[in-house]
């Protein structure tokens, strides 16, 4: 079996980073315990007055914020966030997170490769508390803020799309390289890749009509699915789930899989893939090879 399902009820975020860290959980949900070889997924939270030090690591880490404003503080300069902000921090790149001025703040991060914890020599590095830096609103048309993109509602509805967007609108240029993919029933928004100088990973939101369908595939990579809202049908390995809001899948290498919303509202989701899909054939539908099948029996 190459698959794997948390359920919300099972998700329990304790302390992390012992002596580098302030008010800050987490929670490794997909990483080597479950089989996973490139996907380290975990849910963070971080407290008011909390913060995690300034660090390097020897891996790729995206994020997605879920709830609250904490800053991340990327080289030597900080950036408040939101929910639907999101990012990659590059390998090597000197970073910290401060808590919010208050509440909590919630992100879903992505962690690849996984990190070592312990298995063979050391991968992240501490560099001390944050110092103070220079704290500007997070500005996705400046291009130095070059690993960051923030999704709005309108980016996933395809009929807010349609109209041209003014010269001044508070969103990123408009271009192919952050259009809405629609099919299927089927709405996908990239967030991270490579256009954010991602290189290990991708991390995408996916929502799914009433009636919306993805029939058995499988991929050459593994993917991680946060499910945000409403519930959905799946399949995996031929085992059948109902995955609901705060669920976490995880699908390995040639785990075949399906997808289908059969409920009156919407379904969406955080997806993630590591390591970054191939240019082609990163996707493989049986149904396509069971027509080939079909062919050469026919003659």
């Amino acid at each position: 079996m190459v698959h794997y399902v948390a359920r919300a009820a099972d998700i329990k975020l304790a302390p992390a980073y012992s002596g580098h860290s302030n008010r800050y959980k987490r929670c490794s949900v997909i990483d080597r315990a479950v089989g996973a070889v490139h996907t380290g997924l975990g849910l963070c939270e971080l407290d008011a007055g909390g913060h995690i030090d300034r660090h390097v690591q020897s891996f790729e880490e995206q994020f997605y914020i879920t709830e609250g404003a904490p800053t991340l503080v990327l080289e030597d300069r900080g950036y408040p966030l939101m929910p639907g902000a999101c990012g990659v921090i590059p390998v090597g790149t000197p970073h910290a997170w401060i808590g919010p001025e208050a509440g909590i703040a919630r992100w879903i991060d992505l962690m690849t490769p996984i990190p070592r914890e312990g298995q063979g020599p050391s991968d992240i590095f501490f560099l001390g508390a944050p110092k103070g830096v220079p704290v500007e609103p997070l500005d996705i048309r400046d291009p130095r803020t070059r690993h960051f993109f923030r999704m709005s509602e309108d980016d996933i509805t395809l009929d807010k799309l349609k109209a041209g967007a003014r010269v001044d609108a508070p969103t990123v240029s408009a271009s192919m390289a952050t259009a809405l993919l629609a099919y299927s029933g089927i709405a996908v928004k990239m967030l991270v890749d490579q256009r954010l100088s991602a290189a290990l990973g991708t991390m995408f939101m996916v929502e799914y009509q009433p009636g919306g369908v993805a029939h058995l595939h499988d991929h050459p990579l593994e993917e991680a699915y946060v499910f945000l809202e409403g519930e959905v049908e799946a399949t995996a390995d031929g085992e059948e789930y109902l995955l609901k809001t705060g669920d976490v899948l995880w699908t390995g290498v040639g785990c075949i899989h399906s997808f289908a919303n059969r409920s009156n509202g919407t379904v969406r989701w955080l997806e993630t893939q590591s390591p970054q899909p191939p240019a082609r054939h990163s996707y493989r539908f049986n149904r396509d090879w069971d027509y080939l099948e079909n062919k050469i029996r026919e003659g």
